[in-house]
């Protein structure tokens, strides 16, 4: 695989991870800075990016969920995330990585109407943060 579609299948799954759905975008950012270790700081960033965006799209989803009965059978029926992104507000969003529960908090940002601009700055930091203790673990 070349440096574009390694960097193409890393933000894809970095996206995916994010979502509802299952996924292991660190086995592929591995496999990226193994073959690539020039492409450190765009497999890291588009990594970031690509996970950014993907819990905002469980953000979204939170934005049309109608009411509380709803919120809850999509996540689960488990209120701790709610409980914390109403407790905290957008800085919980810094565990937004976090799985299984990263996903919740999301969600629940959403259905809150948690600010998206400060939803979206602490979920990118922790994102960013995870992937890069990653990568600095597969550089050493």
């Amino acid at each position: 695989m070349d440096e574009q579609s390694s960097l193409l299948a890393l933000f894809t799954s970095s996206f995916l991870a994010a979502t509802l759905l299952p996924g292991g975008s660190e086995a592929v950012l591995f496999g990226v800075l193994t073959a690539y270790p020039e492409l450190y700081w765009s497999a890291l960033g588009l990594a970031s990016i690509g996970n950014t965006m993907g819990g905002m799209s469980s953000y979204a989803i939170g934005l049309l969920l109608p009411d509380e009965k709803s919120l809850l059978k999509r996540l689960g029926g488990s209120t701790r995330g709610l409980i914390w992104v109403r407790k905290y507000g957008s800085p919980v969003l810094l565990l937004a990585w976090v799985p299984i529960i990263g996903d919740v908090l999301c969600v629940a940002a959403g259905w809150l109407r948690i600010n998206w601009i400060s939803t979206m700055l602490f979920m990118a930091v922790g994102k960013f943060a995870r992937y890069w203790v990653i990568a600095a673990a597969i550089s050493l």
